[in-house]
């Protein structure tokens, strides 16, 4: 953890873009204003109270029951003034109390729905989110931890860290500042009340104001050493508890595979063990929590007697009321508190610093991301290609080194090598999302699609499932269908508009038919396939590619592939050839003119 100062700051360049630079900086300015008002009229309702407090007891000890009657009910005229009775303090109190938890409620989603649009343009553009991906992989296999990356738990901190930072900061501000307010009502009380005292023979004014500033100062020394240590402790609990979160995620996710290669006890095995480093920091913050808790209770329950004790004298000598003892042992208390705000919300405080440390840094990570700017320098040109090509694996080792690959439209063209050698990363490369080399990016101005082996199908309708990443609207209920059928689909027809989790439901072969229908849909000008029908027995692969090139003939087919059936396809074959670790080279294997033409299925 960081010190106290970089901390504040950033909780200050979290909060701030809301309250300054949104276009809901006045609506939010009015409703913090609204919160601090009823806050500030609690305050003042509490200072009523104290004094209403004194009127009563002495109606009490003066057996004056009309007294006792009016201040319940109605109204009474006190030495401090008219005062209305408790039914009316009462029913104030709770109106305030409810409209400023109201309110308070309703900043609280707004300030949460603008930051979490805000973080998710911000993650979402550039391709933030692919890079710190791969950053948290590099973090991960170097022991980096996530504190000092910012990259691991996306998901969480979108989506929980956010939450409570919004949670945390307007409750814990608007509580300090309402304490802050208190300490200034009840000082003036506490110092009139409590009178002088002498001790080894100097007088000392208002000395229940200097008591209860000791008493504070001391609690508030003694809290701190004891709970130090939470925020650290508080920091790590999220992120164990995310990462055992995101392992049943990939369970859940992957559950045929699991259970045909009969991975229970393993994944048991797992999940017991990051459970695990849940249960254990868990325990250290129980401990923590334990001795915390013991201090502040016991400082607590200390604090309800001992502005009594401390001001009896002066009650048994006949220097102050029934009605007095009480207003002092409560401003006592109101003051003590306000002192002690520190000691009372240090759980909360050590929970809110994890929470700003965990935003901060992943804040800084996507700024970092995004400054750092695309690995190619991108240009428009008529042909599609990389030119002086150096590429890299994240951990540094090199790939490629000074290469150059171009496509011409009309050409399709297949890339082959052995397993591992890096075809799948040149993939991410010509698609430009990958960050880890340099050289020129040369890309047409027609329309671009990228399948990669693996297809990834959102949420939704297999409508929306089969348009992504476009619209529904965008295509008609005949293109959907003809699209399916065409990719070997029909069978799914019925079921185009209902919803399920359609990468679990399906399997890879019938998910790489349908991400091939997404091509038919699209009709981009440039297609590029990476393995992308690899779960395809060689017949329906024959037939897929056949069909693609039927009903899009004016599309470049680029395709990455093992199969000698795929190169088949292709009129022009590059090898990515690297036998060892060092930087590989293209070889071109087979460059005809004229493409094959393949008979139509």
């Amino acid at each position: 953890m960081r010190g106290l100062g970089p901390f504040l700051r950033d909780a200050w360049r979290l909060s701030r873009p809301y309250f300054v630079q949104s276009d809901e900086r006045r609506s939010a300015w009015l409703l913090l204003a609204a919160v601090i008002a009823l806050n500030l009229a609690q305050v003042g309702m509490t200072v009523l109270l104290n004094f209403w407090n004194n009127a009563f007891y002495n109606t009490l000890q003066n057996k004056d029951f009309k007294g006792f009657w009016e201040l319940l009910f109605m109204y009474r005229h006190t030495d401090s003034g008219p005062m209305p009775g408790f039914c009316v303090i009462a029913a104030v109190y709770v109106l305030i109390a409810v409209y400023r938890t109201y309110f308070s409620q309703w900043l609280r989603i707004r300030w949460r729905r603008w930051m979490t649009e805000r973080f998710l343009a911000n993650w979402l553009q550039d391709r933030a989110y692919y890079r710190l991906s791969l950053q948290a992989n590099v973090a991960k296999a170097a022991e980096l931890g996530d504190q000092g990356t910012g990259t691991e738990n996306p998901d969480q901190r979108i989506a929980e860290d956010l939450s409570n930072f919004v949670t945390d900061t307007l409750s814990l501000s608007i509580d300090l500042m309402s304490n802050v307010v208190t300490l200034f009502s009840f000082l003036t009380i506490l110092w009139t009340l409590s009178g002088p005292i002498t001790l080894l023979g100097v007088e000392i004014p208002g000395y229940m104001v200097w008591v209860a500033l000791i008493y504070s100062a001391l609690g508030t020394w003694v809290t701190h050493l004891v709970g130090r240590p939470l925020a650290a402790l508080n920091f790590r609990q999220q992120r164990v508890e995310a990462d055992f979160r995101f392992s049943l995620v990939r369970l859940r996710e992957n559950v045929e595979g699991i259970a045909l290669y009969g991975g229970e006890a393993e994944e048991h095995r797992s999940l017991s063990a990051r459970f695990a480093a849940v249960i254990v920091n868990w325990w250290q913050i129980m401990q923590r929590t334990k001795l915390l808790n013991a201090l502040v209770s016991s400082y607590t329950q200390i604090a309800i007697i001992f502005p009594i004790v401390v001001a009896a004298p002066r009650f048994f000598s006949g220097a102050m009321t029934l009605g007095d003892l009480t207003q002092t042992a409560d401003a006592f208390g109101q003051v003590q508190g306000a002192m002690s705000w520190i000691v009372n919300s240090y759980s909360s405080l050590a929970g809110w610093r994890a929470t700003v440390e965990r935003l901060a840094t992943f804040h800084r990570a996507i700024e970092a991301t995004r400054a750092a700017g695309p690995g190619f320098v991108t240009e428009t040109g008529s042909s599609y290609g990389l030119h002086d090509a150096s590429l890299a694996l994240p951990s540094g080792q090199p790939l490629l080194d000074g290469a150059n690959l171009v496509f011409t439209s009309g050409q399709s063209v297949v890339i082959s090598g052995r397993s591992g050698s890096g075809k799948s990363t040149l993939f991410r490369a010509l698609a430009g999302i990958w960050p880890f080399g340099h050289g020129t990016l040369e890309r047409p101005a027609g329309t671009i699609l990228f399948l990669p082996q693996r297809p990834y199908l959102p949420l939704g309708t297999l409508r929306h499932v089969v348009c992504y990443p476009g619209k529904i609207g965008d295509f008609s209920d005949e293109a959907v269908l003809a699209a399916l059928t065409e990719a070997g689909l029909a069978a799914l027809a019925p079921r185009l508009d209902e919803e399920d989790n359609w990468a679990q439901r399906l399997s890879g072969g019938e998910q790489q038919r349908l991400a091939l229908a997404r091509a038919l849909l699209a009709r981009p000008e440039w297609l590029f396939l990476d393995e992308a029908t690899a779960s395809l027995d060689p017949e329906a692969e024959t037939a897929l590619y056949a069909t693609l090139k039927r009903n899009l003939p004016h599309t470049t087919i680029i395709s990455i592939a093992h199969r000698p059936t795929v190169a088949d396809q292709h009129a022009r074959h590059v090898v990515f050839d690297r036998p060892g670790e060092g930087p590989g080279q293209l070889r071109e294997l087979r460059s005809d003119p004229i493409p094959k033409v393949v008979p139509s299925a």
